[in-house]
């Protein structure tokens, strides 16, 4: 079991709202991924939170600054549209392209990137909300609804080429109260490419339930570690007690 910390960075600040909405500052991008990366976790996902928006991403020089001071997997995603944007995105020294917006436009980049970079430099990104009995994938950082169904979806990416999917539900993110389980079960039991649940994580015993119902390959926290309601050490120590293995 990976633990990532996500870090929504919008221009020079580290962010963090509810339901992807209501965002405030919470600190500097590359202190913060230095600091967990001491502090032991596994990998690191930065995400530009309102790079759809502007129509670009804005990370590549935190990239090139976080690379000196952190050796773990760094994934970057936000405005990535084309070959050359990943390119820039791998060459500033992320491992891994986190891609939402641009893969439900043109599903045949998620082919092009795996083709020219490998699956496991591709994570399909899908952004979930419930309506009814399905969620939907959205994108634009949530703002708007693909009317793609979320199961199907996520099918489909693996089919394209993706090494990875990283399932962020919009209803629980930034919550704190829990994982979406049922969300990630269904995500986990459709597709055969890891799968990194995102969303709701808030305290110790939120981790029991999913994965009691789950099995993540990994799991994305931010609010927990942002405002310190759990270390990465107590949230690692909770894991194993769960029965998960996890990198000490």
């Amino acid at each position: 079991m990976r633990l990532i910390a996500r870090l929504d960075v919008k221009n020079d600040s580290v962010i963090k709202g509810i339901h992807l909405e209501g965002l405030r500052k919470v600190g500097a991008p590359n202190v913060m991924a230095s600091d967990y990366y001491q502090a032991g976790i596994d990998e690191i996902i930065l995400m530009d939170a309102v790079a759809s928006l502007y129509d670009r991403n804005n990370l590549f020089d935190v990239i090139r600054r976080a690379c000196e001071e952190v050796f773990i997997p760094i994934t970057i995603g936000g405005g990535l549209r084309s070959i050359e944007d990943i390119h820039r995105a791998l060459d500033s020294g992320a491992d891994k392209v986190a891609i939402n917006t641009a893969a439900i436009h043109r599903p045949e980049l998620i082919t092009q990137a795996a083709e020219t970079f490998g699956s496991q430099a591709v994570v399909g990104s899908i952004e979930a909300k419930r309506r009814g009995n399905n969620w939907y994938a959205y994108w634009d950082n949530g703002r708007e609804s693909s009317e793609r169904e979320v199961i199907p979806w996520a099918k489909q990416l693996q089919a394209h080429g993706v090494g990875e999917i990283l399932i962020t539900s919009i209803d629980a993110e930034g919550t704190r109260r829990g994982f979406d389980v049922e969300l990630v079960s269904e995500v986990t039991r459709a597709v055969s490419v890891p799968v990194t649940a995102c969303g709701g994580l808030g305290k110790l015993s939120n981790l029991d339930q999913l994965i009691r119902s789950s099995e993540p390959s990994a799991i994305a926290c931010a609010s927990v570690l942002h405002y310190r309601k759990c270390t990465v050490a107590e949230l690692k120590a909770h894991l194993l007690s769960l029965g998960c293995q996890v990198r000490q």
